[in-house]
């Protein structure tokens, strides 16, 4: 860590979209910033599922702190992860290590919900790390590889069923983009028996999918879901999932080995078991200027934030840079010594992209559909994403896809996978080590 002096020091725990627009908006302040993760590297999480479906490297969406703020020269790194905080002492543990500070920033996100769903956290793929992209691609192009060995018909029908439990925009993504792998590229490199079985079907216990769009665009995507050939079953509510099939509330069972989990997010439990004030829906109370309930130094940003008084904020991108970069802009102007202002959130809209030149996007009022509303996609994506190179790769990817009808990446790497399913969870992993022993190869 970097000699700091007298300056006002300010820790921020998670490099994810909150923490680091806090950490762009405090660079070059008259503070001395730390920004500490148990990864060294910040994650594009609205393009995670795009690493499931082998469309993206996963060094596409993630960018190195470090190199983020190289030229700030009051922003430093810590890789490491919270265990301990003493408000009283203004310290936080990191690995161990202890940590002061003047204000801290805490900026956590969020872990998937199972909403106590039996069975779903131990057999449920998640989609909340590179980690869990990673282990999930190589799951589906394993299914593929055992299926074409299989002699059993059941078996091979088990294996390429492939199930997304919520319908919402990381679900209608997936599901979309899954459908467009099976039916293109792992068409042309599977016999056409294996490939023709080969399924998608998508779960959503509400009447529609995209909940909260308007009625027209979700029923636009719910379209485009079947035009791509995603079964999607509505008004269908998970009840049980088990390593070979999905038993729904009506008593019916879906055979399946895979079951990619995106029917909700909740709050990072972490800051409950440091000691933070949280409201009854796990988020972290604060006032209007973000400031923890009883803690005037500590800050909560995020998917964690729960301002008193308030609606809870929805758990997306846009409003995680929000708040990120006016928690920044407060600590400035307290260390200017002027009031500090109340959060407003603006809802720019929403958006999400059912494949290639399908997609539903709400902006300044106005609703869009098809390719217009995927090339706005496209931009926004590509505008967020941090790093040149990034950009440059993730835009030759899609270009690649979108005019050959190719995925770049079918790579079962490593072989032997990554870890189980549970241990992939952020809250299983934090504080504890990974399992030695890898689940073996199919």
């Amino acid at each position: 860590m970097r000699d700091t002096g007298t300056r006002h020091k300010v820790v921020i725990l998670g490099a994810g979209f909150s923490g680091l627009w806090a950490a762009r908006t405090l660079a070059g302040g008259p503070c001395d910033v730390l920004v500490a993760d148990r990864n060294n590297y910040h994650t594009f999480l609205p393009l995670l599922y795009q690493v499931a479906a082998a469309e993206l490297e996963s060094e596409q969406i993630g960018y190195p702190v470090r190199g983020i703020f190289r030229r700030a020269e009051n922003v430093s790194f810590a890789m490491g992860e919270a265990t301990a905080l003493d408000p009283a002492a203004r310290t936080l543990i990191v690995d161990g290590r202890e940590i002061a500070y003047d204000t801290l920033i805490v900026a956590l996100g969020s872990v998937t919900n199972f909403f106590g769903v039996p069975g779903a956290d131990t057999h449920a793929f998640r989609l909340k790390s590179l980690e869990q992209a990673i282990y999930l691609r190589n799951h589906i192009m394993g299914c593929f590889e055992k299926a074409v060995s299989s002699k059993d018909p059941a078996e091979q029908r088990r294996l390429l069923t492939f199930t997304v439990v919520g319908g919402g925009p990381t679900g209608v993504e997936y599901a979309g983009a899954l459908a467009e792998l099976i039916r293109g590229p792992l068409a042309k490199d599977f016999p056409a028996l294996i490939a023709g079985q080969a399924r998608v079907v998508l779960f959503e216990a509400m009447d529609g999918v995209l909940y909260g769009f308007p009625d027209p665009l979700r029923k636009e995507a719910l379209l485009a879901l079947r035009r791509k050939g995603v079964q999607v079953f509505l008004g269908a509510q998970v009840e049980e999932v088990t390593q070979q099939y999905v038993r729904l509330k009506d008593g019916s069972n879906f055979l399946t080995e895979t079951v990619a989990w995106t029917a909700g997010v909740k709050a990072h439990p972490l800051p409950a078991r440091l000691g933070l004030t949280c409201a009854p829906n796990g988020r972290v109370l604060t006032d209007e200027t973000l400031r923890v309930k009883g803690m005037p130094d500590i800050m909560a940003v995020g998917d964690i934030c729960q301002i008193d008084g308030r609606p809870p904020l929805p758990m997306v991108a846009p409003a995680a840079i929000q708040l990120g970069r006016h928690a920044g802009q407060n600590v400035l102007r307290a260390l200017k010594g002027k009031k500090q202002k109340a959060f407003t959130y603006r809802d720019k809209g929403s958006m999400a992209t059912i494949g290639r030149g399908a997609a539903v996007v709400r902006f300044a009022g106005r609703s869009f559909t098809g390719f217009t509303a995927w090339a706005l996609w496209l931009f926004v994506h590509l505008m967020y994403l941090v790093g040149f190179r990034n950009r440059l790769l993730v835009m030759v990817n899609w270009a690649w896809d979108y005019f050959l009808f190719e995925r770049a990446v079918r790579l079962i790497l490593p072989r032997e996978g990554l870890w189980n399913k549970s241990s992939l969870d952020p809250e299983a992993l934090n504080g504890q080590a990974a399992p030695k022993t890898p689940p073996q190869a199919p």
